[in-house]
């Protein structure tokens, strides 16, 4: 027993420089997809929130929910459809992303919240039209999938300013008021960019990005933001990769100090990344 509460101890005293650092900072936190669907690693997740909030951290958390989204379209009998990795979102569809989004989803993670004893307030990209969002362009019309046009962060930062933890649900708004499906990457890193995170972590279902991508042996800790080019010329960035990657290169040149893809599988995750010497994952710095 007393073996115990020294190595916790221990464990404590080698995470204060890194309380320390982060004190009073700003760090953005993208959670969604198939890191939702686990209810004891969701519990893991809305507990380093909690806890990283107490320590002084500004935490904002930033969701999508597309495995909801999948579930409640075919419960009315509407097939899921992707163009090139994007859900094509006609009108019905948008109306169910709002939906489950903005409302079943981010409601649930902000009751998770307050039942570990955190404060937080639940809102969209609609709301005070945080994410003033465009018409995506590409060579396929994807309907109602938008672009980021522009942040207007007033409402979270008076948010953090008052000790709560601001919870987004990734859909925007036009000027005329059309909703738009919003990539939770990009909503995430549009945002700390906008407000200037410390900190960017993209909590995935994936170890981070692999030399070989079916050996996770071959992580890389560490990306700079000159070497992504090489690497996605080499195949080591490819795929599902891509956008995720391109999220972070680009919160950086946005004055954004670090950006880190984890492992939301991985039980406590996010404190191994943020109170720890090696952290976990890989991180893009400039």
């Amino acid at each position: 027993m007393v073996n115990n509460s020294i190595l916790k101890a221990e464990i404590l005293s080698q995470a204060l420089p890194y309380i320390q650092k982060y004190n009073n900072k700003i760090v953005v936190i993208k959670y969604g997809g198939n890191a939702m669907i686990n209810e004891e690693l969701k519990m893991n997740v809305i507990t380093d929130v909690v806890l990283l909030s107490e320590i002084g951290v500004k935490v904002i958390l930033v969701h999508g929910g597309g495995p909801e989204i999948n579930g409640t379209l075919k419960k009315i009998g509407k097939e899921s459809k992707f163009i090139n990795g994007l859900r094509y979102t006609d009108e019905e569809t948008i109306d169910v992303v709002q939906m489950v989004l903005a409302g079943k989803t981010n409601k649930d993670l902000v009751k998770l919240i307050m039942q570990k004893g955190g404060n937080a307030t639940g809102i969209s990209g609609i709301d005070n039209m945080l994410i003033e969002a465009e018409k995506y362009e590409s060579e396929d019309d994807l309907g109602y999938v938008g672009a980021v046009k522009e942040i207007h962060p007033n409402i979270i930062m008076d948010m953090l300013d008052k000790g709560y933890i601001p919870v987004i649900a990734s859909v925007g708004m036009d000027k005329d008021g059309h909703t738009y499906n919003i990539n939770a990457d990009t909503a995430a890193a549009e945002i700390a960019s906008a407000v200037g995170a410390e900190n960017m972590i993209l909590v995935s279902d994936i170890p981070g990005l692999l030399e070989d991508k079916d050996d996770e042996n071959t992580l890389l800790p560490l990306v700079h933001v000159y070497e992504v080019n090489s690497l996605m010329n080499k195949g080591i960035i490819s795929g599902g990769m891509i956008p995720k990657v391109d999220c972070c290169v680009r919160a950086i040149r946005q004055n954004v100090k670090k950006a880190v893809i984890i492992d939301g599988r991985i039980p406590h995750s996010i404190l191994i990344e943020m109170l720890s010497k090696d952290g976990i994952g890989t991180m893009f710095k400039r």
